[in-house]
């Protein structure tokens, strides 16, 4: 299956992985391959992949897993190793894990001799069903998240479920947290699905997709409708950076956020009630939060140097319901 965005084509199947020489093939002359990954999907897929470039000389480079790494001295420390392997602006560049790979991937590719092609192959949920998609890359500042960081077009992303099978459950649910987002923000359908289950197929990553894509293309460059898909980022984002990176996950530190930001939408009469206790409920029986709670006075110290912070007001995204969202200002110190 095929999702055709502006400038690029996402490819969606169970083993197209299989395939991934012949899509390679169609866009590239060069003999030479580089791939970034982290040591976990090294030590699971680096085999397989390069029985699968057959025909391509493959290099390649691991960081270690997790959001540290998205940091500016993995970024300078792996493009020096990359130069040292041999990379050249004609080069081909591939990301193969999730997130945080793609995300400083993606930043290196934009930048390493002003721009050079790459493709994204997201190994987790969450990768999947959000940063692979849409040409957001960059990398992590002490002072917040993805504070340096780019726009930059893949020339293709790969999306395989079958590499959801040796995601550990934790990493699985912090897919579902992204897919939950979409869904409050533009799918009821979608959100509802979760209130019975706790895995997804093609269907559901598909439905997750649509609603990312509907928004990008209307907006690529975040002007104004794609804000909606930072709902529960602002604070989540916050607890992230509270902790270090390292107590929460991303996927548990935007359902929070998410529970804040229902909260925000309702004290600012945009948001019925009875939202926040239907959203709790499906958070809470996923495993993505459990009690107590974040107050949102105690994060809002770590809110002021986010991406949407203006200098006036943070752009805030809230639920009219269950499926419609709206972007709203939050006064910096407002209560």
């Amino acid at each position: 299956m095929k999702i055709s965005m502006q400038d690029y084509d996402i490819m969606i199947g169970k083993h197209i992985l299989n395939d991934l020489e012949a899509h390679i093939n169609a866009i590239y002359q060069a003999h030479d391959i580089f791939i970034v990954t982290d040591d976990h999907v090294f030590d699971l897929y680096h085999e397989k992949v390069k029985s699968i470039l057959k025909s391509y000389k493959v290099h390649f480079v691991s960081i270690k897993p997790g959001e540290k790494s998205k940091s500016y001295d993995v970024y300078l420390d792996t493009i020096e190793k990359l130069i040292a392997k041999g990379i050249k602006r004609n080069h081909l560049l591939i990301a193969l894990g999730g997130g945080v790979v793609g995300d400083l991937t993606g930043f290196i590719a934009a930048t390493l001799y002003r721009g050079i092609s790459f493709i994204q192959i997201p190994t987790t949920l969450l990768a999947q069903v959000d940063s692979s998609i849409g040409g957001k890359v960059g990398i992590d500042l002490k002072e917040g998240k993805n504070l340096i960081g780019s726009f930059y077009i893949p020339k293709f992303v790969l999306i395989d479920p079958n590499f959801l099978e040796t995601l550990n459950p934790r990493e699985y649910r912090q897919g579902i947290a992204e897919m939950i987002k979409a869904g409050l923000i533009k799918n009821k359908a979608l959100f509802d699905y979760f209130k019975t289950n706790d895995r997804v197929t093609e269907k559901e990553i598909l439905m997750a997709l649509d609603v990312k894509k509907e928004i990008v293309l209307k907006d690529p460059f975040e002007k104004h409708e794609r804000m909606l898909l930072n709902f529960g980022h602002t604070y989540g984002h916050a607890i992230e950076r509270k902790f270090n990176y390292e107590t929460y996950k991303h996927g548990e530190a935007i359902s929070y956020g998410m529970l804040i930001a229902i909260e925000e939408g309702i004290n600012q009469d945009l948001t019925p009630t009875y939202v926040y206790d239907e959203v709790k409920e499906v958070l809470l029986n996923i495993g993505l939060i459990k009690e107590p709670f974040f107050k949102k006075e105690t994060l809002d110290s770590y809110i002021l140097t986010d991406k949407k912070h203006t200098s006036k007001a943070f752009h805030f995204i809230c639920l009219k319901d269950i499926g419609q969202s709206v972007i709203t200002k939050l006064e910096v110190g407002e209560k």
